[in-house]
């Protein structure tokens, strides 16, 4: 019952005792009460304003019995009524309506029913659809309401030319190349709107508006319509940050998304670390029709973690295809990687490799997430036929689920595994290879620091398995704790694979970045605490 219906008990009110306005405020209480009750489905109510004392007056209301709906009549005209090929869609628009015999008949109800027919006609072919008729037939004695709907499709409206408005120094053919529909299809909004989606997160464009003209006349190749606002171009970014894994950081970026007006997005930034140094720089292409985006870059890097030291420059060019929450990406690097392990002796190589990434992320909230899943599957490799001193290939898998619990609570089970499938791990570079520790990954370890000895320093090996169950508490909305149990490896054969394992407490709080983790772990095997950072996004 609605407060419309709290009318059902008696009241009084005060009103000023004007003789002269008396009459005309008995008839206008009456009708507004009547009117009142009719959008709740009553229709034949009594309603009595007696004046009680000096005064006062008293309005007793007896609502009578509510309305319900006796039957339902809907029509079609215009070319869905016609195509036999749309009987079954004539027939599901009847059963999905929303106001069936024998409820009750409310005014909001059947406007909102006749709104979702009237989206369902209209959201694929029959953009310009609209009622010819509608019909509420009210048989207030009996208490009954017959509906009569007669539903006018209009023609079936196919896509034409695209009339884009806004654009002043970015290239004319960019928002073509977004575009996934052909001339001559039938309209869609989903599929518009879909559009408009990719369009508005492309770095390029501050705002966007896609829509088509709706005359009739114009249904057999109507334009899209697409009004952008073009973004800032050039952005120079400074950040500075801690990493219980590289420690202090420092970094400055620039990023120009309409490199040499072409709509190129150039990305490039200077990262320094007390245990590793980056200079990189990337431009990515135009998303093509064909749903591709390529890009090329160069890398200078350098590390010094648990006693090797790594220099490395590379380049390489990758495509990557992104359809809904499933990304794959195919590269190629061509890289020189120095290597400097504390008490044993340097190396060096040259290496052409190529890598195939596959990875979905279907969970609710990327950036805190609670339900859901991501799954990771990597393959890549080198040849001794194109620089490589051996034949190699690696495989990498990785499943981090998410268990909603309670109302704010979330399970996070997590596993990964890979080998590097070669005779030895000589001359293949370290990125093929695994170590393990550190915050994300076996906590209670330092970062980097479970792999293979050699000399004095840890370096990567062929086999990786690590697992890892979290349960985070959210004790209030933006601040929680977490309880956990990590347990994993790296080595070079299966046969000295050891599972280290590491447990602890720690905080979680919601920034705008995702939730931050503060965590303090436990080394079984070292006897000793470590505190780690990092943000608890599903990457």
């Amino acid at each position: 019952m609605t407060q419309h219906l709290r009318l059902l008990r008696e009241a009084t009110v005060d009103v000023p005792e004007l003789a002269a306005d008396r009459l005309a405020l008995v008839r206008r209480t009456r009708r507004e009460v009547t009117d009142l009750l009719a959008t709740e489905g009553f229709f034949s109510p009594e309603v009595r304003l007696d004046r009680s004392e000096q005064g006062r007056w008293l309005l007793t209301v007896e609502p009578g019995e509510r309305a319900r709906i006796d039957a339902v009549d809907i029509q079609f005209e215009g070319e869905l009524a016609h195509n036999e090929a749309d009987t079954a869609f004539r027939d599901a628009l009847r059963q999905a309506w929303g106001l069936g015999v024998g409820q009750p008949f409310r005014q909001a109800d059947w406007d909102r029913a006749k709104q979702q027919l009237l989206d369902s006609v209209s959201r694929k072919r029959f953009a310009a659809a609209r009622y010819a008729a509608t019909r509420a037939e009210v048989d207030a004695e009996a208490a009954r309401v017959r509906l009569a709907l007669v539903v006018d499709s209009g023609p079936v409206f196919r896509l034409g030319e695209l009339q884009v408005s806004g654009l002043r120094h970015l290239p004319l053919d960019l928002v073509e190349r977004y575009r996934r529909s052909n001339p001559g299809d039938e309209y869609d909004r989903d599929a518009l709107l879909a559009f408009q989606s990719e369009l508005q997160s492309a770095p390029q464009f501050a705002s966007v508006i896609v829509d088509i003209d709706r005359n009739p006349m114009r249904a057999s190749a109507t334009p899209i319509r697409v009004q952008v606002s073009e973004a800032q171009s050039r952005r120079l970014g400074f950040g500075a940050g801690l990493s219980s894994n590289t420690g202090y950081r420092v970094e400055a970026s620039y990023r120009d998304v309409n490199l040499l007006d072409q709509a190129w997005e150039l990305s490039t930034a200077l990262r320094l670390e007390q245990r590793r140094q980056s200079l990189f720089a990337d431009v990515f292409l135009p998303l093509e029709r064909a749903r591709h985006r390529d890009s090329f870059g160069v890398l200078f890097d350098r590390s010094d973690l648990e006693g090797l030291k790594v220099s490395s420059q590379a380049i390489g060019a990758t495509r990557t295809t992104i359809r809904g929450d499933i990304e794959t990406q195919l590269g190629l690097r061509l890289q020189h990687e120095a290597l400097r392990p504390d008490g044993a002796d340097p190396s060096s190589q040259n290496t052409l490799t190529a890598n195939w990434g596959w990875v979905q992320r279907a969970v609710d909230d990327v950036l805190d997430p609670r339900r859901g899943y991501v799954l990771e599957v990597q393959v890549g490799g080198g040849a001794s036929v194109a620089l490589a001193e051996q034949d190699f290939v690696r495989v990498y898998a990785r499943y981090q689920h998410y268990l909603p619990v309670a109302e704010r609570d979330v399970l996070i089970l997590r596993t990964e595994a890979g080998a590097t499938l070669a005779p030895s791990r000589d001359g293949i570079p370290q990125d093929f290879l695994f170590r393990t520790g550190g915050a994300q990954s076996v906590r209670g370890y330092a970062y980097q620091s479970l792999g293979v000895k050699e000399g004095e320093a840890t370096v990567g090996g062929r086999y990786l398995a690590t697992a890892s169950v979290e349960y985070v508490r959210w004790f209030a909305p933006d601040w929680g704790s977490a309880f956990f149990i990590d347990a994993g490896d790296a080595a070079d054969s299966r046969e000295s694979y050891r599972l280290r394992t590491g447990y602890g407490v720690g905080g979680r709080w919601r920034s705008p970045a995702g939730p931050l983790a503060i965590d303090l772990a436990w080394s079984h095997e070292d006897q000793r605490l470590r505190l780690h950072f990092g943000v608890a996004v599903a990457f």
